[in-house]
């Protein structure tokens, strides 16, 4: 018998032009070049230009998407946008986002889970799938992160960016088993009481301000690693697979440090985490589909290969997803 499998059909990117160096930023804050990369791993990011929105990079995102998949606008069914830092407070991106691409029917909205919200979004677009709620869904995770720091904390702006990417998921047909293509299986988690070691300063209603992000660096690496290690083994458990059988690992890219630290305690070779910080920094919701985007056009990603998503934000939220590509 036969069941439905969302399925990845197409995968976009957009990065801003503007490009903020380890340098440049050393002549902002007391930091150095060689104090970022020996702790993060990061070397540049990409900045929002002035008056480029997150709905801006989204829908860019989308369109790269739309025409990978070869999905005509007329197809799609949903849009869900994983954003931490929307244009507006309301209304959602996905609205903007579906009013640039000239989309009339179906629905668009927002997910928030910080730096998770791509993992959180591709389960619920896989569950509207399932579900038989929509055939075709666009999934984009898009951020202006750098909307939100404190350019004179050395310990937070160093290591955030901007960015966006997509997917197309589609309906497809599967058996059932792990051979079959498509989302697998999904993981999702969070925990409320540790809200204090990652969170924004501000809001509509506490202080009627955007705020700035503050963190408490070594507890979340520590939390990082452990959570996201315990994620992806457990999407491996429901899929019925082994660690060994995972091809490539996509994670939210936080720190180089998190992603070799991750690999060492499921016991992978480092080649098998595909890693874009060193040029991309930490773009919170984006950095899963930028690393995957990445992953795709350098060819390492190929059909038939098993791909684990994998991210961890403020909340805290944590979760993975196991998709056979």
């Amino acid at each position: 018998m036969s069941i439905i499998r969302s399925q990845i059909t197409g995968c976009g990117a957009c990065l801003p032009e503007k490009i903020l160096t380890n340098a440049e930023l050393t002549r902002m804050v007391d930091t150095s070049d060689a104090w970022i990369v020996e702790r993060t791993g990061i070397r540049e990011r990409r900045i929002a230009g002035e008056g480029e929105r997150t709905s801006d990079l989204a829908l860019k995102a989308a369109r790269a998407a739309l025409a990978d998949a070869k999905v005509g606008v007329d197809a799609l069914d949903l849009i869900v946008v994983a954003t931490t830092t929307p244009d507006e407070t309301f209304p959602a991106v996905a609205t903007r986002v579906q009013a640039g691409l000239g989309m009339t029917r179906g629905a668009a909205f927002d997910v928030q889970a910080v730096c998770s919200g791509f993992v959180f979004g591709l389960a619920v677009a896989d569950n509207f799938i399932k579900a038989r709620q929509a055939k075709t869904v666009l999934l984009i995770g898009a951020e202006t992160m750098s909307r939100l720091m404190d350019w004179t904390d050395r310990t937070t702006c160093i290591l955030f960016g901007d960015g966006a990417g997509a997917v197309v998921l589609q309906a497809g047909e599967g058996k059932g088993e792990a051979s079959d293509r498509g989302v697998l299986s999904t993981e999702l988690y969070s925990d409320g009481r540790l809200h204090d070691l990652l969170y924004v300063d501000g809001g509509p209603s506490s202080t009627q301000t955007t705020g700035h992000l503050r963190m408490q660096g070594p507890d979340v690496f520590k939390h990082a690693v452990v959570n996201t290690t315990a994620a992806i083994e457990a999407a491996a458990k429901a899929a019925g697979i082994t660690i060994e059988d995972i091809d490539w690992i996509v994670p939210h890219q936080a720190n180089q440090r998190i992603l070799d630290a991750t690999a060492r305690r499921l016991g992978i070779a480092p080649s098998r985490v595909i890693s874009t910080v060193a040029h991309h920094g930490n773009t919170s919701a984006a950095s899963v589909p930028l690393a995957l985007a990445q992953g795709i056009s350098d060819g390492r990603i190929k059909r038939g290969q098993l791909v684990l998503f994998e991210a961890m934000g403020g909340g805290f939220t944590w979760g993975s997803a196991l998709v056979r590509w």
